[in-house]
């Protein structure tokens, strides 16, 4: 998978600058020796399969905006690696819009929605209290980026920087479950434990299902799970009659093993998001016969039903509040921001040595 990240609910145009309350895109002019222009870093995507680090000029907050200076941003995996390959359709690029975006899909741009800073400055006095905190925002790799103060969370008492950035993986992963809806006592299933995987079942779990297995092909990824305190086990081996499976490994073979292991009457939601690709999906036989729901889980809206209860906002807050010490287990790798295009280039091509990793840590303090 990954997210699909329609966080606005809605096509949004994109967002340029217009002066000095703007997050500009970059202008080389300031970056010319003697300027004496702040500057800031900020990762592109230029073209299909190349990516670059720009410096603009350290942007101004307008009315209502903070200045986020960021510490560290997450890659998430599954939708960057689409965005840096260029394989976003046209007919959902506005859809696909990150919230703090800058550029059109399918580039150039600044995508990239998992990032945890300190709040420098602020325009008014709504954003004034959050100077000095530190807080999660969905924004993307960039030095400094300019934020409704209304939508910077405040990490919880205890939360590392690092752990807080999963905040914008497991916003969906919760979304899944009340898309099910999942409850309590439940045979559940989660097909794919990556990132977005291995999160469903982590908030899963606390359900008090009758039974929750997770599923990859991969070894590594099992042994990982059982690390986790999760039951793992490949799909030929998994238990069948389950009440709700959630599918994350975006993949056919996944999907159709989904598709059988859920009982009858039972629920698949799909988390997966497969970009160009358009999967063949085993809806014949006794699909029908046993009466199955295959329903699209995406994070642009709140969960049917809970949509007339919940905000997004609340929604990402109660997401971060969720997460615990066993969530670290899923960052891995560390790189510099300088990093990030050859990063980007390994994760998107499938580089041996990025194989197993699940959420890549950029740092902007080195």
């Amino acid at each position: 998978m990954d997210l699909g990240t329609l966080r606005s609910g809605r096509p949004a145009t994109s967002q340029p600058a217009s002066g000095p309350t703007s997050e500009a895109a970059p202008d080389t002019s300031s970056d010319m020796p003697g300027s004496c222009t702040p500057l800031s870093r900020q990762y592109w995507t230029v073209a299909p399969g190349r990516g670059e680090i720009r410096r603009a000029p350290v942007p101004e907050p307008g009315p209502g905006d903070v200045l986020v200076e960021t510490l560290l941003s997450g890659i998430s995996r599954g939708t960057e690696t689409l965005v840096h390959r260029g394989e976003v359709p046209e007919s959902v690029a506005p859809r696909m819009r990150a919230p703090l975006q800058l550029g059109d899909l399918p580039h150039p741009v600044s995508h990239g929605y998992l990032a945890v800073g300190v709040v420098r400055a602020a325009a008014d006095r709504e954003g004034e209290q959050l100077i000095g905190r530190t807080v999660f925002c969905l924004g993307g790799h960039r030095d400094h980026l300019v934020v409704p103060a209304g939508d910077c969370h405040p990490l919880p008492e205890g939360c590392p920087a690092d752990r807080a950035l999963l905040a914008g993986i497991a916003e969906p992963a919760l979304n899944a479950i009340w898309e099910a809806p999942a409850t309590l006592g439940d045979r559940l299933c989660v097909v794919g434990a990556g990132l977005v995987g291995l999160t469903t079942a982590l908030l899963a779990s606390s359900l008090g299902p009758e039974r929750l297995q997770v599923l990859d092909v991969d070894e590594d990824r099992r042994d990982l799970a059982r690390r986790l305190g999760l039951e793992a086990t490949t799909p030929e081996e998994a238990a069948g009659d389950v009440d709700v499976v959630f599918h994350a490994s975006a993949t056919e073979d996944g999907l159709a093993a989904a598709l059988r292991l859920a009982g009858d009457d039972a629920v698949v939601v799909e988390q997966s998001w497969f970009g160009r690709t358009a999967p063949r999906v085993p809806l014949g036989e006794d699909f029908h016969a046993r009466r199955l729901r295959l329903v699209a889980s995406q994070v642009g809206e709140v969960a049917a039903p809970r949509r007339e209860r919940r905000s997004r906002r609340q929604r990402l807050g109660l997401a971060l509040g969720m997460l615990d010490a066993r969530f670290d287990a899923l960052l891995t790798g560390r790189s510099p921001l300088d990093e990030l295009p050859t990063v980007m280039d390994a994760l998107s091509t499938g580089s041996p040595e990025w194989c197993s990793t699940l959420c890549p840590v950029i740092d902007h303090t080195s």
